[in-house]
C-alpha cells in the first residue's frame, strides 16, 4: 500500500482528524484534501503531468489554427483576451496567453514582428567614400581649472574615423575656422559637412557658448 492510499485509509476509516493525519505524514492539508478528494472521485493517487499541453516552442496544430484565426476577426486582441475568450468557446488545450503571444509573433501577427525567414538584414547608411560627408560638432563646455574647454569633433561618414578631436579654448566661428582649415590641408575637402545651426559654424567672428 502506498504512503497515499493508507493517508486515505486512515482518514475515513480511524477516525483521526485531517491535520493531525497531514501532520503526521508530512503533508499540508491542502495536499491531504486534494489527495481525499482524488480517492472520492475514484481517481488515480498519483501525480498528473504538470507539462503543458501546449508548449510556447511547439503548440498543436489545433490550438494555432482556432488562435491565428480568431486573431485575423478581432486584430486588437492580445494574448490574454484570447485565451479567455477561447477557454469560454470551449476549445480543448487552450494555450496559456503566453504561449498565444509567441504564435502570434510566429504569424507577424504582433507590431514589430517578423515572419517566418528570420530579421532583415541590416540597413548601411554611412556615405560610400571618404570625405563625402563630414560631422561636425561641439561636446559642450568642459570646466578646466579657472577656465574653460571646449571639445571639438569631426568625424569622417563613411570611415567613422575622428578627424578633429580638440580641445578649443572657446566655441568662436574664427577658432573653428583655424581648425578646419589645418584640417582641410591635412585630409583634403570634404564634398559635404554636416553641422547644427549654432553660430560658430556662421562669421568668423561670432560667439558662441553652446
Amino acid at each position: 500500500m502506498s504512503l497515499r492510499s493508507e493517508f486515505v485509509a486512515l482518514a475515513k476509516g480511524h477516525g483521526i482528524s485531517v491535520t493531525e493525519l497531514a501532520h503526521r505524514f508530512g503533508i499540508s492539508r491542502k495536499t491531504a484534501y486534494k489527495w481525499l478528494r482524488r480517492e472520492a472521485a475514484s481517481e488515480p493517487l498519483i501525480d498528473r503531468s504538470r507539462r503543458p499541453r501546449c508548449s510556447p516552442m511547439q503548440t498543436a496544430e489545433v490550438c494555432e489554427r482556432a488562435v491565428v484565426a480568431l486573431r485575423q476577426q478581432h486584430p486588437c486582441w492580445g494574448g490574454r483576451k484570447l485565451h479567455r475568450v477561447l477557454l469560454n468557446q470551449g476549445h480543448d488545450e487552450v494555450p496559456a496567453p503566453s504561449t498565444i503571444t509567441h504564435i502570434l509573433r510566429r504569424h507577424g501577427l504582433m507590431p514589430g514582428s517578423q515572419v517566418a525567414g528570420g530579421p532583415k538584414p541590416w540597413q548601411r547608411f554611412e556615405h560610400a567614400s571618404p570625405n563625402d560627408l563630414w560631422q561636425m560638432d561641439f561636446k559642450g563646455t568642459i570646466a578646466v581649472g579657472t577656465g574653460r574647454c571646449d571639445p571639438l569633433t569631426v568625424l569622417d561618414d563613411h570611415s567613422r574615423y575622428n578627424l578633429v578631436l580638440q580641445a578649443t579654448p572657446d566655441m568662436r566661428g574664427a577658432t573653428v575656422q583655424r581648425t578646419l582649415t589645418e584640417t582641410f590641408r591635412r585630409y583634403g575637402l570634404p564634398v559635404r559637412m554636416n553641422m547644427d545651426n549654432g553660430s560658430p559654424w556662421g562669421s568668423p567672428g561670432g560667439d558662441s557658448r553652446g
